[in-house]
């Protein structure tokens, strides 16, 4: 019988367990960068309205409504998706209700075994204890291998994998937008002042405010715009960072892009959905399900 038989027993209870708890781990680095995430946040739009746009100059302007909802939008949008990002099945690989016999495998050709009949790099995953589809990867943080996984990011205590990096991109969008719009409105504010009697040089808070906001803008604008440009070569160039550094160690660079390249937009559609693009800017499911990207089991088609 060997492992295929064992294997196709245990699809029949076989589903995915993957809960928030297990998804979201109260890992500490993760929980304090969720913390710092939405305080940096807070911090931000409390200085935008109270320290920039409800100051003399800005209140008695048609600008301060504008930019006031226009700000708030863009956050409002940030924490969407960032929520979105948290919460979702990064796409784990589900796990079986009962334990895979791997030992005629491990005895061949160890935890690398590939099957031979449209499986190819299905692998088993010591650690899960269980077959993973191609470019799935163990995340030692979560504890659970991910389908296309591209790292385990603390910013949103989850990793970063095929069902989620949508909701990350966006995340990373809005967060440099509205680090910039910030900056623009804190220099705005210095540069062309709307009152002519220059208050702001009379508030030493308010002016602590909007430099401790310009230098948060400029950090945080910054580190996301890095992350944002190397997600999207990683969408482009159809290759996760992981698959990325192990080609570099094997000095093989097209050893793990086994698969056929895709156009551009296609890879970037398998990611932001089939839908209208302008849906791409927006964190919610525009695609139907079937849609939505391929879906695995945690079996094989092996022959039995």
């Amino acid at each position: 019988m060997g492992a295929a038989a064992v294997a196709a027993a245990a699809a029949v209870g076989g589903r995915c367990r993957c809960c928030w708890r297990e998804r979201c781990r109260a890992d500490p680095c993760g929980v304090l960068c969720l913390l710092l995430t939405y305080l940096s946040v807070a911090y931000a739009d409390y200085v935008v309205l109270e320290h920039i746009l409800l100051q003399p100059g800005f209140r008695a302007s048609l600008w301060c409504p504008f930019h006031a909802v226009a700000f708030n939008f863009i956050v409002v949008m940030l924490l969407a998706s960032h929520t979105r990002a948290v919460f979702a099945d990064p796409g784990m690989v589900p796990l079986p209700d009962t334990a895979i016999d791997f030992s005629d495998l491990r005895s061949s050709s160890g935890s690398s075994h590939k099957s031979s009949r449209n499986n190819e790099d299905w692998t088993v995953c010591n650690r899960c204890e269980t077959y993973r589809p191609p470019r799935a990867h163990h995340c030692r943080v979560c504890h659970r291998c991910v389908r296309r996984m591209d790292h385990h990011c603390p910013w949103i205590n989850n990793c970063v994998g095929e069902l989620n990096q949508k909701y990350f991109i966006q995340f990373l969008f809005y967060t440099g937008l509205a680090s910039l719009y910030a900056m623009g409105l804190v220099l705005t504010a210095w540069l062309w002042p709307l009152d002519s009697g220059g208050g702001a040089s009379d508030h030493p808070l308010q002016t602590a405010h909007r430099i401790i906001l310009l230098v948060e803008s400029v950090l945080f604008g910054l580190f996301v715009t890095v992350i944002f440009y190397d997600q999207l070569v990683s969408i482009i160039t159809d290759e996760t960072p992981i698959e990325q550094l192990r080609n570099r160690l094997r000095k093989e660079p097209h050893r793990e892009v086994a698969h056929t390249r895709k156009p551009k937009i296609a890879l970037l559609r398998e990611v932001f959905g089939r839908g209208f693009m302008i849906c791409w800017f927006f964190p919610c499911n525009c695609s139907s399900p079937s849609a939505g990207g391929p879906s695995y089991s945690y079996l094989p088609n092996y022959d039995v």
